[in-house]
C-alpha cells in the first residue's frame, strides 16, 4: 500500500499526519476486504485551497473539510472482481489499484474538532476513513447510504482504536 502525502500551507497539525494516514487507509482496505495492494493520493490544504478545488470541481464556491476524487467507479460497492478485467486501474510500476484522491483542509479539522468535541487525531483520521469510502464507491446521498457510511466509518476507527 502506498500513501502519495504532501502538505501545503504553513499551518501544521500537531499529529504523525503522515503515519495515521497509513494507518486509516490500511484500515479501511482491511476493513473492505480489498483483495489488492492500492494507492492514494492525500493532500492536506488550507481553506483558501479547497474551496477553489471545490469551486472548481463541484461548483460549490465554500471551504469544505474534505474532497474525495475516486478513479474507479465500482459497479457493486465491495466487489472487486472487475477489476481484472481492466488493467488501467492498476499502476504499471507497482501493481498497485489506483483508487483516487483525497484533499482535505487542515483548518477544518481542527474547527470540527473543537466542534464535536473530540480530539484533532479523531477528525483527521475520521475525514480519511471517510474519503477512502468514496474512493471504493460509497456515497451518502441517500438516507440509507449515509447511515451505511456512518457505521461503517465508526466501526473502523473503533478497530483502529481511534475514539472520540
Amino acid at each position: 500500500m502506498t500513501v502519495y502525502f504532501e502538505e501545503e500551507g504553513e499551518l501544521k497539525l500537531k499529529l504523525d499526519c503522515e503515519k495515521i494516514a497509513n494507518t486509516v487507509v490500511e484500515g479501511v482496505l482491511d476493513y473492505e476486504n480489498c483483495p489488492y495492494e492500492a494507492e492514494v493520493n492525500l493532500l492536506l490544504t488550507m481553506n483558501k485551497e479547497i474551496q477553489q478545488m471545490n469551486a472548481e470541481f463541484r461548483q460549490i464556491d465554500k471551504a469544505t473539510d474534505v474532497l474525495s476524487f475516486p478513479m474507479i467507479d465500482f459497479e457493486t460497492i465491495g466487489d472487486f472482481n472487475f477489476l481484472e478485467e481492466d488493467d488501467s486501474y492498476f499502476n504499471c510500476d507497482t501493481g498497485e489499484i489506483m483508487l483516487g484522491d483525497i484533499v482535505i483542509s487542515k483548518e477544518k479539522v481542527i474547527a470540527q474538532a473543537e466542534e464535536y468535541g473530540h480530539t484533532i487525531k479523531r477528525e483527521y483520521a475520521f475525514l480519511i476513513a471517510h474519503s477512502m469510502l468514496h474512493l471504493l464507491g460509497y456515497d451518502h446521498m441517500e438516507e440509507q447510504e449515509r447511515l451505511e457510511m456512518e457505521k461503517k466509518q465508526k466501526e473502523i476507527l473503533e478497530q483502529l482504536g481511534i475514539t472520540r
